[in-house]
């Protein structure tokens, strides 16, 4: 029986993967500073990912477009083009896959590999890793960054070490020296306001945070204080999942990582609106209806929560899914816990000429869709602009709202 001091868990990460994407497509801009941008066309728009040369001049992901062409006037900003984004994201885990089963993805860049029972027929975890990074390059022309190490939260601060297109391991020996220095930010589940926190109480790297008395660290942050406490230790005995590549569709849903966290109800009813208004056109275009509703939450520190209900009659209109959405989240979150990720799903999925309702619920469902049918009709005429529910042109942290695949990084 395989213990958790035992395991050997690899991280792999992308590099620059929209921008590195995008030079793969087109060679000829290699050479050149790029970004992808969401609305190159507006100076206000968001730099999504930066390749290398970008990097040097300063420029980060998360700022506005005009900042950064103050940077480098001669920065090439191209649109996000997601779906070249995520048949490359596809070709990368079938390389994961052929190492192990055991693949978790953290976005369409990043993944955990729990490979400890891959070594009898692969080598060492650094060979493996080397494996999978020269397997990448050779079928998809991208670099990949990978960590080895003995958990999940140290293999992928192993891998934010060296970049690009390298390997960087962290043993039980070796992770003190390593990891110990480096700020606190560093680790997985620190944002920047945790960081600030854990400033105030002169913690400040990551081996401050270890040294630091649980005691205090539970009653300024509660349970994750612990957590924190003992990742920095270098306790983590959290299991890779196993991987599923094609899964039976039972549900139509979206999701959106914002571009800041949302501590507010306005906030996130704002981003649970569109990801409503995005699901319910899938719907439509598919003839399908759904008869329950469920909505994900991942908060800043990554906590996962889902929760669903049923719907009284089966539906494809945003206005009903947007209302039991919004009844799970006041009954599930508090404004107290930053939202980074919501999700919006629809499962019981059925065809449109499936479904029997009464004729109460039938007049109210026809005229809530043929209402949604007309805007679709404005939307495919007039362009996506033409048309919003109230609160979302104002919503900053939707930072695209043109897109058919919301897929932000985890690392701003």
């Amino acid at each position: 029986m395989v213990t958790p001091s035992d395991r050997l868990i690899l991280h792999c990460d992308l590099n620059n993967f929209y921008a590195s994407v995008e030079c793969v497509e087109h060679p000829e801009w290699r050479e050149l500073p790029l970004a992808v941008a969401g609305n190159p066309d507006k100076r206000h728009g968001v730099i999504l990912a930066k390749n290398e040369l970008a990097k040097k001049k300063g420029i980060k992901t998360g700022d506005t477009i005009w900042q950064a062409l103050q940077k480098e006037p001669a920065l090439k900003c191209v649109p996000p083009h997601f779906s070249e984004y995520m048949r490359y994201s596809r070709l990368a885990f079938e390389v994961y896959t052929r190492f192990t089963s055991q693949v978790e993805p953290f976005g369409p860049d990043e993944c955990w590999l729990d490979v400890t029972a891959s070594t009898k027929i692969f080598g060492t975890g650094k060979n493996i890793a080397d494996s999978v990074r020269e397997a990448i390059k050779r079928e998809t022309g991208l670099t990949c960054s990978a960590g080895v190490s003995f958990n999940k939260v140290f293999a992928k601060m192993a891998s934010d070490l060296k970049k690009p297109d390298a390997t960087t391991v962290v043993t039980r020996v070796t992770y003190k020296k390593i990891l110990w220095p480096l700020p606190v930010s560093d680790m997985l589940m620190v944002g920047k306001r945790t960081a600030e926190k854990l400033g105030k109480l002169n913690i400040f790297t990551v081996g401050d945070l270890a040294a630091a008395d649980v005691k205090l660290l539970k009653s300024h942050f509660g349970i994750v204080g612990e957590k924190l406490h003992g990742y920095a230790n270098g306790n983590d005995d959290e299991p890779v999942r196993e991987y599923v590549a094609n899964r039976e569709e039972k549900s139509m849903g979206h999701g959106m990582t914002a571009t800041r966290d949302l501590v507010c109800y306005a906030d996130a009813e704002a981003l649970i609106t569109y990801l409503a208004d995005k699901v319910a056109h899938r719907l439509r275009k598919a003839s399908l209806r759904g008869s329950g509703v469920a909505l994900g939450l991942r908060s800043y520190d990554l906590k996962h929560l889902t929760r669903q209900k049923p719907l009284s009659s089966a539906t494809c209109s945003s206005a009903d899914i947007r209302a039991a959405a919004f009844e799970l989240l006041h009954s599930n979150w508090h404004e107290d816990v930053a939202l980074r990720t919501i999700t919006v799903s629809v499962f019981d999925l059925t065809s449109v000429d499936a479904v029997q309702m009464g004729m109460f619920d039938e007049q109210k469902s026809l005229k809530s869709e043929n209402l949604e049918k007309a805007i679709d009709a404005i939307r495919k005429k007039y362009g996506e602009d033409a048309i919003y529910r109230a609160g979302i042109p104002g919503a900053d942290f939707i930072y695209d709202k043109n897109d058919d695949e919301d897929f932000l990084p985890f690392k701003r």
